[in-house]
């Protein structure tokens, strides 16, 4: 089996450490990870800013970069829903017949991270040991547009020494959605400032999610109040270990 780690734009360059720690997780299961240097953006902030044609050459490249592969992981279900939600209406809107044999090859490989996990590998107990407090945030894309459901809570739930709090208004939209945040920012905020309320009200020491664009979102206004709470990828949880902890 030939996986490759879509690492995605917001964690190369500022969350490595998420990237990082899902090639730890997936090697520690017995997957051996590619990262094809190739991949730039999915194209995701084009288009939801209305530049279509301008994705399509980030489509394109797409197709290249993860030719040949069987499978490829993401630890970004906006990312993910981009590419699997998105593609397929380029590739119908678009007048180059590449797009569309790249969407048709690319979006049945492509997995968000928990997806790949439960789905592909049948685990839901990965081996981690994380012994705090957590609550978990569901983003919008992989709420809404992947279905992710319960796969998250259920590897969650599996950790050793982890206590899990449900989050209220869990399913309420933190307020980041891209760039929305650019374009309404007091809204954007005050719904942010809605979900941090509600996390606090939780006692748990770590939110923690799958898109790190959301957690930089909520992290941002947590780190404003000076809140002891800290925003963490669910990657990064996974991978600990009793020997590897959390630095």
């Amino acid at each position: 089996m030939r996986v490759a780690l879509f690492a995605t734009c917001v964690n190369d360059a500022l969350y490595p450490s998420t990237a990082i720690a899902t090639v730890k997780l997936l090697e520690r299961l017995g997957v051996r990870v590619d990262f094809p240097a190739a991949q730039t953006c999915c194209g995701q902030p084009q288009y939801n800013t209305g530049y279509r044609r301008q994705t399509e050459p980030l489509v394109r490249r797409m197709g290249r970069a993860f030719e040949g592969y069987d499978h490829v992981v993401t630890p970004s279900g906006s990312c993910a829903a981009m590419v699997r939600d998105n593609y397929p209406r380029i590739a119908r809107r678009g007048s180059d017949p590449r797009l569309t044999s790249v969407s048709e090859s690319l979006v049945p490989r492509m997995y968000e991270l928990t997806e790949f996990l439960v789905d592909v590998l049948g685990v839901t107990d990965v081996g981690a040991y994380f012994p705090h407090k957590v609550t978990y945030h569901p983003s919008c894309h992989g709420l809404r547009m992947l279905g992710l459901g319960d796969r998250p809570t259920r590897l969650l739930g599996a950790v050793r020494g982890l206590e899990l709090i449900e989050l209220p208004g869990a399913d309420e939209c933190c307020g980041f959605g891209g760039t929305f945040a650019v374009k309404n920012p007091d809204v954007s905020v005050a719904m942010g400032e809605d979900k941090v309320r509600n996390a606090a009200s939780t006692g748990a020491g770590v939110l923690c999610g799958a898109d790190n664009s959301c957690l930089m979102h909520i992290g941002g206004i947590l780190h404003r109040q000076d809140s002891p709470q800290r925003a963490l990828h669910l990657a990064e949880i996974l991978a600990c270990t009793e020997e590897e902890p959390l630095t």
